[in-house]
Order: C-alpha cells, then sequence, then structure tokens
C-alpha cells in the first residue's frame, strides 16, 4: 500500500474501531502500529481500546512487540500465529480486520480463510474490514468479491459499507490494480460459541498464495539479532507445516 494510502488507511481504521477491541488476522501492511501510534502519541483523539496482530511472522510479531514497548503503548501487542491452524481461544474481539491473499487463482478461497479467522475473533457478532482487490476492467476481482460477499452471507454476515478501488500499491506486475474496504456486520443475534479447528481441506489449500502455490510454510522464525534495525538474508528461516 503506497503511503499517502497507509495514513488515510490508519486513520479510518482508528475512527472506525474506536474504543473497541480490534484483532488483525495478519498485518503486513503494519496498519496496526500505525493506528497505535496515532492514537498513543495524540496526533488523532480516538482509536481502539486494544489491538491485537495475529501473523505467522515472528519478525512482524517481534517488531510489534518490541516497538510496543519502546513507545510504551500497552494497548498494542504481536501474537504468533498462522491461520490454518485453530483459533485460539481466549478474548473475544468486537472488530477484526484484514489484507489478506486477495484470491486471484483460487476464487477468493484464501480471503475466506483470513475472513473465517477475524469472525472467530469476534465470537461471530461486531464487524470486520477485508482489505480485498477491487478493479473494474478486471473479472477476477470481481468473482472474488462475490465469493467473499457470499461467504459472509452463509456465516451471519451482509455488508454495510463499501468504499471501492480506495488503495494503489506499488506492484511491479499490475501497477494499476487497486483494492477496497469491504466493511462486513454481523446480523442481530448471530454471536456464538466458537469451535475452531485446523483448515486442512486441499481444495480450500490450493493456490493459496497464487497459482501452485499451497501454503508451506507455519511459521517465520526470526533469527536473534542485536542489530535489529539492519535487514539480512540471515535474520529469518522457515519453520514448514510438516514440521512439529
Amino acid at each position: 500500500m503506497k503511503t499517502g494510502d497507509m495514513v488515510m488507511q490508519s486513520e479510518f481504521v482508528a475512527d472506525w474501531a474506536k474504543g473497541k477491541s480490534l484483532a488483525f488476522i495478519g498485518d503486513g501492511d503494519s496498519i496496526s502500529v500505525c493506528v497505535a501510534y496515532l492514537f498513543a502519541r495524540d496526533i488523532i483523539d480516538y482509536g481502539p481500546s486494544k489491538i491485537t496482530v495475529f501473523d505467522f511472522d515472528e519478525r512482524i510479531v517481534g517488531a510489534i512487540n518490541r516497538f510496543a514497548d519502546r513507545e510504551r503503548i500497552p494497548s498494542l501487542e504481536g501474537k504468533l500465529y498462522n491461520c490454518l491452524d485453530a483459533f485460539p481461544s481466549g478474548q473475544i474481539y468486537d472488530y477484526f480486520y484484514t489484507n489478506p491473499p486477495w484470491g486471484a487463482s483460487n476464487n477468493g478461497e484464501s480471503v475466506n480463510v483470513f475472513a473465517q479467522r477475524g469472525m472467530e475473533a469476534i465470537g461471530y457478532s461486531g464487524d470486520g474490514m477485508i482489505v480485498i482487490a477491487d478493479d473494474e476492467h478486471l473479472d477476477w476481482p470481481k468473482s472474488v468479491l462475490g465469493e467473499v460477499q457470499r461467504f459472509g452471507s452463509q456465516n451471519g454476515f451482509y455488508v454495510s459499507r463499501m468504499m471501492p478501488r480506495l488503495h494503489e500499491y506499488h506492484l511491479d506486475d499490475n501497477p494499476d490494480l487497486r483494492s477496497c474496504n469491504l466493511i462486513l456486520s454481523s446480523v442481530p443475534g448471530n454471536g456464538r460459541k466458537v469451535n475452531s479447528s485446523a483448515i486442512t481441506d486441499p481444495g480450500r489449500l490450493a493456490n493459496f498464495y497464487g497459482l501452485d502455490q499451497s501454503p508451506r510454510v507455519r511459521y517465520v522464525r526470526e533469527r536473534k539479532r542485536v542489530d535489529y534495525g539492519v535487514a539480512s538474508d540471515d535474520e529469518y528461516e522457515f519453520q514448514l507445516i510438516e514440521e512439529e
């Protein structure tokens, strides 16, 4: 997401989720950190009461927790989690946010997996914001949007707001592709006990990260370093799904 769009998105998320506990299902763009920082430093006077980021990349989780500790933002935390595993039991959040793999090669199934974990995070009662591709000239984003809205309806959610073609990205293969904010809200009485389980259905995992790119990595493990501000090929390693 381009810088200006990140600022705009962070302000919007802060206002949308003001006073709410907010679960991020993945956060490669670090919108969670931007939202928490803007609120904590009184740059804006509204924001979530609590933000928890669930991500399978230990580098992201560690960076979030170190940032929260250094900047004294107790309302921000990161937790190591892979969306293919059962969602951890515990706190039920008010809202969820996710910018998942956009599902161009699996008709949106990867989006639905991330959305499902978000719904579980809020106990199927509350609101969720899903950031996904939106392009008036391409067919696949329209198909994905249709499938995600169908998945939401099947789980007791309706589209309460749609902000089309809102964000731009630095994409070499499709520089004009944009994304939208798709906001889902639960229908009354939709809350339920969550019985989360691992996702192992090959049909849901095929082409998860793109054509012929099924999930292989359970966690991206951070290799402990002293100079955290310097990127290096030695700073991470993959823990594969079949490893126990």
